[in-house]
């Protein structure tokens, strides 16, 4: 299966029956990224989180006092 880098649109070639291309065939919202991208946004990812000044919003959900 011949796979594309949305960044830097690179073709890779992977295997058909390997779980990844199985992923990027059934969920087409999910993106393939080359091993050098891939690398560069976890550097620049940890060292904007070692600055401290990095967040994470995740979505508040009140608790339904009915489900516990």
């Amino acid at each position: 299966m011949d796979v594309m880098c949305p960044i830097c649109d690179t073709v890779e070639s992977i295997d058909n029956d390997s779980p990844l291309a199985k992923k990027l065939r059934n969920r087409r919202k999910h993106l393939y990224l080359c091993q050098a991208c891939h690398d560069r946004i976890e550097k620049n990812t940890l060292k904007r989180h070692a600055t401290g000044q990095f967040n994470l919003y995740e979505e508040k959900k009140e608790e339904d006092p009915y489900l516990s």
